[in-house]
């Protein structure tokens, strides 16, 4: 066994409907706990694993990523398939790669990318219960582009975070929100250098309302002027909200 740790990066998919939320938490099944204990019992070390993005309750992911240190000496492929064996049908590694001794998860990255998916009919769907929203009401897709495009650019995000946000600041920069329909399924595409707690579900929320026509698109630059929530449209439920991808 070499003395000296080196450090992982991992790719994580999961349907978070069923777990508390990424952080480890006493008596709650996270997905931190079982991507941790997987890799325990297959290396035989405790191990830390440090997400880019703490997704909550009921959120998923195509492209989380995560880093950390193992001691014990073993192939990629070799840790991938491992892990994979131990974990639930709703967690998987993707992809396992060694990485630099300073790559961090968190710290290096440069952004994430954020969809969110609504399944607007009139009639419920079964099988997109788990990973979307459903609005039955028509959506005005030129309204909810119009207020969306105000939203690009830095701005003080603090009306578009939940009530316990402990950021420090509430400046974000979102660098791009694309609105998209295919079907019966809206998508809202957001990608920004760092987000709020429930930043794009309230972002969401408010937009849908704006589509519903309970909203102008005007109600977002009051509320990025004002920092009044209360203006705002409703936190849209976690289970339409999935990290797509965190950028280097």
């Amino acid at each position: 066994m070499s003395d000296s740790p080196r450090r992982w990066r991992a790719v994580v998919e999961y349907d978070g409907t069923d777990f508390s939320g990424w952080q480890r938490q006493e008596g709650q099944r996270t997905v931190q706990l079982v991507i941790e204990d997987a890799i325990r019992q297959v290396v035989g070390e405790s191990v830390f694993v440090r997400a880019a993005g703490r997704t909550d309750a009921g959120v998923h992911a195509d492209g989380q990523v995560v880093s950390f240190d193992l001691v014990q000496p073993m192939p990629a492929h070799g840790l991938l398939r491992g892990v994979n064996s131990i974990l639930p049908p709703d967690a998987a590694l993707v992809e396992v790669t060694e990485a630099a001794p300073d790559f961090d998860a968190r710290f290096s990255a440069r952004g994430k990318v954020y969809r969110y998916t609504v399944w607007n009919h009139f009639v419920r769907s079964p099988r997109r219960a788990r990973t979307a929203w459903h609005v039955r009401q028509v959506l005005d897709m030129d309204a909810m582009r119009a207020a969306a495009a105000l939203l690009v650019g830095e701005h003080d995000f603090r009306a578009f975070r939940a009530s316990d946000c402990d950021r420090r600041t509430t400046r974000r920069l979102v660098r791009g929100l694309e609105v998209d329909r295919q079907g019966a399924i809206v998508t809202f595409d957001v990608e920004a250098t760092a987000f709020l707690k429930n930043m794009v579900r309230i972002l969401v929320g408010t937009l849908v309302d704006v589509g519903r026509g309970r909203l102008d698109p005007g109600t977002v630059t009051r509320m990025l002027e004002t920092g009044d929530r209360t203006i705002g449209g409703m936190t849209a439920p976690a289970a339409g909200l999935t990290l797509l991808r965190v950028l280097y």
